[in-house]
């Protein structure tokens, strides 16, 4: 069968033990999508919320790793990995002691602004080659690893045992559980690893709506019409549905719409336009739409013109013009 031109957001509860490109794959395949995307990866060890941008959908997939996530980890005390999870060698065992009754003292140390340095066994680019290269060629001290800025909005203790903690962390992008964990562990002066983590939330998405790739594999083999898609494709989420969820959303007349989707930006003091309340800042990523079709992103510059970010294909001002 032919692969289909389809556009949306697939929410998949990636199972631990694949990487994020099997599990895109594999959801391209059973959607027979033409392209398709993930909004940043989760590790094998990890599973959760992966978003798979399907289709048109790709094109807006960075908007998404700007958000915030969260997660529930579990940490382990007492032993210090090369990758700071279960699954590295280990660095040093220490004993745990007391280390358990100072948890929460640690822990408020890590909520707000804090600064981190990614693990070796990370996707980080350092002069244009991934951190874990260096890692696996035994290159590790060659390479300085530069610190983050990062934001742990709410860092929430769960549960507790003898030598386990679990906790949900609600962070800014760009943050490494893995490195949350390994820097409480060295807080409590034992060390920590990952022994287990869950991605469960990304902003703009609804939560609760995860569908595994079993789940899905189900409901393509019930079709009696192996070519009808119908229920399958109503499992996405439209993209423009769930930007607007965290970004401000603006209405533009047809005029105005033909040249931006060309390239061409548009304004100042633009007529016909629908504006949101609030104001928005110069360079905030808009959400497009005329005639109730999505058009893409767009910002407005220093000068207040309209500037075309990242947009649709020319499918989507034709369904605009055709609305009229």
């Amino acid at each position: 069968m032919a692969k289909r031109s389809i556009s949306g957001i697939f929410l998949l509860d990636k199972p631990e033990g694949i990487t994020s490109s099997t599990a895109l794959v594999r959801v391209r395949a059973i959607f027979k999508a033409q392209k398709g995307g993930h909004t940043g990866s989760l590790d094998p060890l990890a599973s959760g919320l992966l978003p798979i941008c399907l289709g048109e959908a790709a094109k807006f997939s960075s908007f998404f790793l700007n958000g915030k996530k969260r997660y529930v980890a579990e940490g382990t005390l007492g032993r210090s990995t090369t990758t700071c999870d279960r699954e590295g060698d280990t660095v040093i065992e220490r004993p745990i002691g007391d280390a358990m009754s100072h948890l929460e003292e640690a822990l408020e140390h890590f909520r707000g602004p804090i600064v981190q340095v990614p693990p070796i066994y990370s996707a980080v680019k350092v002069n244009g080659k991934p951190l874990y290269k260096y890692a696996r060629q035994g290159r590790e001290d060659e390479v300085e690893i530069p610190e983050r800025h990062v934001e742990i909005y709410e860092l929430k203790l769960l549960a507790k045992t003898e030598t386990t903690f679990k906790v949900e962390v609600h962070c800014s992008k760009g943050t490494y559980i893995r490195t949350l964990i390994n820097d409480i562990g060295e807080a409590l002066g034992c060390g920590a690893y990952v022994s287990h983590l869950r991605r469960i939330g990304v902003e703009g998405l609804p939560e609760g709506q995860m569908i595994s790739l079993e789940q899905l594999q189900q409901l393509a083999d019930q079709r009696t019409d192996r070519s009808d898609f119908t229920h399958m494709d109503k499992l996405l989420i439209p993209t423009d549905a769930a930007l607007a969820n965290h970004m401000p959303v603006v209405t533009l007349p047809l005029s105005v719409a033909q040249p931006l989707c060309c390239g061409l930006k548009q304004g100042p003091n633009i007529k016909g336009i629908t504006l949101p309340e609030q104001p928005i800042e110069p360079l905030t990523p808009i959400v497009v739409r005329c005639k109730g079709v999505f058009l893409g992103i767009c910002h407005f510059d220093e000068k207040g013109m309209l500037v075309p970010q990242r947009m649709m294909g020319p499918d989507a001002i034709k369904a605009a013009e055709a609305a009229s």
